[in-house]
């Protein structure tokens, strides 16, 4: 982002956060695309916080997850949901109306190299996100899919509260 609000602990402009087992570093500048979109962030990093606080003890507030730009791997990623928005469809009038649009969202993203050597019914966790399989039907080589077949968090127990 390059504005945020105090809740967010991620990556701002002008702001620092940690890489995950690494350095502290801080958003400098954006190059972005011609919808605005921003492609490519630029950032200075401290030397000296390697897997450890700042030493002149200013505080650091958010750690975040990466791959390396250089040696990361596109991933297909397929993030399945409940099929239909209701406990009991069955219920519905039509249950064509009660599908969950949001059952299947596909995204691209970004794996460590060593998901190169994946193989189906072998479980990986994404941090923060959930556990995936690599997919034995489209995933090939040249192409790796991921599904997620149990996320860390229960959407229906926090669309109760």
């Amino acid at each position: 982002r390059e504005e945020a609000n105090k809740q967010y602990k991620r990556l701002v402009m002008g702001k620092e956060v940690r890489l995950r087992n690494a350095y502290v570093i801080k958003a400098e500048r954006v190059e972005k695309d011609a919808e605005g979109n921003i492609t490519t962030i630029f950032c200075t990093y401290d030397a000296d916080t390697l897997s450890k606080d700042p030493a002149d003890g200013r505080k650091v507030k958010g750690v975040i997850h990466w791959v390396s730009a250089a040696h990361a791997l596109p991933i297909e990623i397929r993030l399945y949901d409940r099929l239909f928005s209701v406990p009991n469809p069955g219920a519905a009038e039509d249950f064509l109306s009660v599908i969950n649009p949001e059952s299947l969202v596909i995204k691209q993203g970004y794996g460590e190299p060593s998901l190169k050597a994946a193989v189906a019914g072998k479980a990986f966790q994404f941090e923060r996100e959930g556990y995936f399989c690599l997919d034995s039907r489209y995933a090939t080589a040249d192409k790796l899919v991921f599904n997620r077949t149990v996320g860390l968090r229960d959407t229906w127990a926090k669309a109760g509260e």
